[in-house]
């Protein structure tokens, strides 16, 4: 899908620098990869404490 946005130059450039991305669309691709997730996790942190799995640990360490 083409899209046209109005993004900070400075944030472009420091982002394709830190990231050695080539392109601006693999840059907000990947951005936007990491952002999707960052919010699944969040999702999941909210279970914590609230499922029981009965997991054994030492049983599953020790195959």
């Amino acid at each position: 899908m083409r899209t046209t946005l109005d993004l900070p130059e400075e944030l472009i450039d420091e982002a394709m620098e830190l990231t050695s991305i080539k392109t601006k669309t693999e840059l907000i691709k990947t951005a936007l990869v990491n952002l999707i997730q960052k919010e699944k996790i969040k999702g999941i942190k909210n279970y914590y404490g609230r499922i029981d799995l009965e997991i054994d640990l030492n049983s599953m360490r020790k195959r």
